[in-house]
């Protein structure tokens, strides 16, 4: 598979090595490459010329580039959780736009979610809002080898995912719902029983604890290098997150 290297002086380009399927023996077909059984090759002819290009360190990324693949639906690397990240960056822009705010929106894009919810952990500490919504991608369960049964029934398509759980404050939640309902915006739920994978636990126990909300895009194919998501969804998260923010009046809480 092509990757792209991020150096100092720019993209570099490489493919990940694996021996011909014509040189394996039986067994070694049907075994998974262990990490350090994978390399990138640069093309090159010598370690010298490697590491005139490259140093350790440099960040690899499956060069696969964003696609419209049917309708609204499109396909990329990393809408986890760039369609997050949009979202919230199109909410503020919007939000801008309104004179008549009772509540000021502070927006973060975190780091390190997936090693430990440390961005999460510092902007939380440090901003100390009256509520919080983590906004991420959530699992859409709607491909042929998912059981509902085991993991719920998320369509993509279908609208955020708002979750409920311990992880949750029950008023952000209402207010969420109230909000999707009032403005027509399609939503799904999801009811999880622990802290979520998400940012939303790191927040949820910041300072002396702060109110939190979770809405999840739905995706399909996670932490792999097509992922896909319905860009109407984004756009409903986005609708949601405005409507939430212009519902907020001075001294709520979330206390119940």
């Amino acid at each position: 598979r092509r990757v792209s290297i991020l150096t100092k002086e720019g993209i570099v380009t490489g493919v990940t090595g694996k021996r011909a399927i014509h040189l394996m023996s039986p067994e070694d077909r049907k075994k998974v490459p262990e990490t350090h059984e994978i390399w990138i090759d640069l093309g090159v002819k010598n370690k010298e010329e490697a590491e005139a290009l490259v140093r350790i360190g440099d960040s690899a990324v499956y060069d696969q580039s964003f696609e419209l693949i049917r309708g609204s639906v499109g396909v990329a690397r990393a809408f986890d959780d760039k369609a997050g990240a949009y979202a919230v960056m199109e909410a503020v822009l919007r939000l801008s736009q309104e004179q008549n705010l009772a509540a000021k929106v502070t927006a973060a894009a975190t780091t390190q979610e997936e090693i430990g919810t440390r961005g999460a952990m510092t902007a939380a500490f440090s901003e100390n809002p009256d509520f919080a919504i983590a906004v991420d991608v959530g699992h859409a369960t709607d491909s042929p080898d998912c059981d509902p049964r085991k993991y719920g029934q998320f369509v993509q398509g279908g609208g955020p995912i708002i979750c409920r759980g311990p992880n949750i404050n029950p008023v952000i939640f209402d207010k969420i719902v109230a909000c999707a309902e009032a403005n027509q915006i399609p939503y799904q739920i999801e009811a999880d029983p622990r802290p979520t994978g998400t940012d939303a636990r790191a927040i949820q126990v910041a300072q002396a604890g702060i109110a939190t909300g979770l809405l999840s895009i739905p995706l399909r194919y996670m932490h792999t290098p097509s992922e896909m998501v319905d860009l109407e969804d984004i756009e409903h998260t986005v609708q949601l997150l405005v409507a939430f923010s212009k519902s907020l009046q001075k001294g709520d809480r979330g206390i119940w």
